[in-house]
């Protein structure tokens, strides 16, 4: 499982860079599926996919599923994929089926078999698994990514595809794919940025025996690789800023 580190000043510059990459894993194929991270960092990859880069993908090949939702309506602002539609989705020309949401508004439990069944479905299958061509992923300041957090830990092993997990803090109910799924995955990456994730990123990615309880630490793709795009904040802490 190869690990590639790419280390960028500003989170603009992780989010052209990772562009970059997409757009190369993604050149000649003409059926590219992938799941998206909610967070920051993607709205700045949003809005420059939909202007700059609008015209450099093939957009009918795309793909587009979501690691993790948030159990309310698209009309809510937490919603990822409501997010995703204002600021990417109603601005390009991909079509609408290819599109494969998390019904947040739906019940829990039931959405969450759903979007299993759905996955099944759709995705090409490696090994015993369904195997995303890109799986992309955030990482919370507790180490904690989709929306499997420290405290459900035993989430990113379920054998299931996707699962309820809930927020420790507010408990609200989120819909998330596990571990299993993503390190089936023919490509994993991470976006990373800001000082507050500093510290849980270099355990991680040191090794550390602290790192053991956070989910991030146990993303490691079977047989595809493992990127890490970061800002320099991310990777040196405000310390060494």
């Amino acid at each position: 499982m190869p690990v590639q580190l790419h280390i960028h000043d500003k989170p603009l510059e992780v989010a052209h860079r990772f562009t970059t990459y997409l757009l190369e894993t993604m050149a000649g194929k003409d059926h590219f599926t992938m799941a998206l991270s909610g967070g920051s960092t993607p709205q700045v990859l949003f809005q420059l996919w939909a202007t700059q880069y609008r015209h450099d993908f093939n957009w009918s090949a795309l793909h587009l599923y979501w690691g993790d939702e948030r159990c309310v309506p698209p009309s809510d602002p937490q919603s990822n994929y409501g997010v995703c539609r204002s600021l990417l989705l109603d601005h390009v020309a991909i079509p609408p089926e290819n599109i494969h949401r998390i019904h947040g508004e739906s019940h829990p439990a039931e959405e969450a078999a759903r979007y299993c069944h759905t996955i099944w479905d759709t995705i090409s299958m490696e090994g015993d698994y369904p195997a995303f061509d890109l799986v992309m992923l955030g990482m919370g300041d507790d180490g904690h990514t989709a929306s499997i957090f420290p405290h459900q830990l035993p989430l990113f092993n379920d054998s299931r595809l996707a699962v309820v997990a809930t927020h420790p803090v507010s408990g609200q109910q989120r819909i998330s794919l596990t571990g299993t799924l993503i390190n089936n995955a023919h490509e994993v990456a991470f976006l990373v940025t800001g000082s507050n994730k500093h510290a849980k990123l270099r355990e991680i990615l040191d090794k550390k025996p602290a790192a053991q309880a956070y989910p991030a630490f146990y993303v490691q793709p079977d047989t595809g690789a493992l990127h890490w795009f970061m800002d320099q904040a991310a990777w040196k802490g405000s310390d060494e800023e």
